[in-house]
């Protein structure tokens, strides 16, 4: 059985580094269609941008969440960035391929991609693979 962990909190004894507003702050709720529609370089999947500084509907400074639609046979060829990236499969399998390996990929798979790791990710299934991608800080 795993252990579980007790939730701490956000509480660190030293001022955020985000002031904290007067008025109480109101959360943003935006949908897949409101987003802002991205094609990556020799790709054939289209991704949409849904929480970025491009996005006027959902602005962030600090995060993006993209939906990448995959579908089948497509491939986004292998590539790296400086920022920290997870793809959590949602929908389909594929296979990612990575510097020293390659692993298959399906629905409920989370892909932690730290800073400069090169990856790639190919649609082998029959349907469209969709993918969750966070950003932070956000993609350009």
């Amino acid at each position: 059985m795993a252990k579980i962990t007790p939730y701490k909190g956000y509480s660190t004894g030293r001022p955020p580094t985000i002031p904290k507003p007067t008025t109480a702050v109101d959360p943003i709720i935006v949908t897949a269609q409101e987003g802002v529609p991205v094609a990556y370089p020799d790709c054939h999947g289209i991704g949409v941008r849904i929480i970025h500084p491009v996005n006027p509907r959902a602005t962030s400074k600090n995060m993006s969440l993209t939906m990448f639609y995959v579908p089948p046979h497509a491939v986004l060829p292998p590539g790296s960035h400086e920022t920290e990236e997870t793809y959590v499969i949602l929908e389909g399998r594929g296979r990612m391929k990575f510097a020293n390996f390659e692993r298959e990929v399906s629905k409920g798979d989370f892909v932690y991609l730290p800073p400069w790791c090169e990856h790639g990710i190919e649609n082998t299934g029959t349907e469209c693979l969709v993918v969750l991608i966070a950003t932070s800080p956000p993609n350009p």
